[in-house]
């Protein structure tokens, strides 16, 4: 599993291609060769990368599913729809295609944030709506679901 660190502001081009910083390129530099895949986030109107190998563990676990459940294939095919294979181009840039694009109504300014294995990808006016909006719900969010953990094994404090 990967842990990515960092919030990023880049800027798209008209086309949709984005330069990543060369902290983020460094970061990303070991999943070059198997590539990475660009999908809609279920809760977020922003986008999120998976590292191939990311993206094959999960799913491993969708294909589990019994696809002859109704529920199941309707949330299979709403969890795929949009998916793209991606690769970063000779220079460091993401190309992220228009209908991903228009679902996350990324403009020209964007947030690249780490979201431990995964990266989001955000219009800027977007991302900082979020921040603000749960800034207020964040400490009982982190009570809720970090404050219950007795494990000792658990080295989060």
């Amino acid at each position: 599993m990967y842990n990515f660190i960092g919030t990023f502001e880049c800027k798209a081009d008209v086309k949709g291609r984005v330069m990543l910083p060369s902290v983020l390129q460094k970061q990303l530099a070991s999943m070059l060769e198997k590539g990475f895949v660009l999908k809609r986030s279920v809760f977020q109107p922003c986008l999120e990368l998976y590292p191939m190998e990311e993206w094959e563990k999960l799913m491993q676990n969708v294909n589990k599913l019994n696809r002859f459940n109704r529920k199941n294939n309707d949330f299979v095919r709403r969890f795929t729809a949009g998916v793209k294979v991606i690769e970063l181009d000779a220079t460091g840039r993401l190309l992220i295609p228009k209908d991903l694009v228009a679902f996350a109504g990324i403009q020209k300014d964007l947030v690249l944030s780490s979201a431990i294995s995964i990266i989001e990808i955000w219009d800027k006016d977007n991302y900082e709506k979020a921040i603000d909006d749960a800034a207020n719900d964040f400490a009982d969010l982190a009570e809720e679901v970090m404050g219950d953990k007795n494990n000792e094994d658990n080295d989060v404090s």
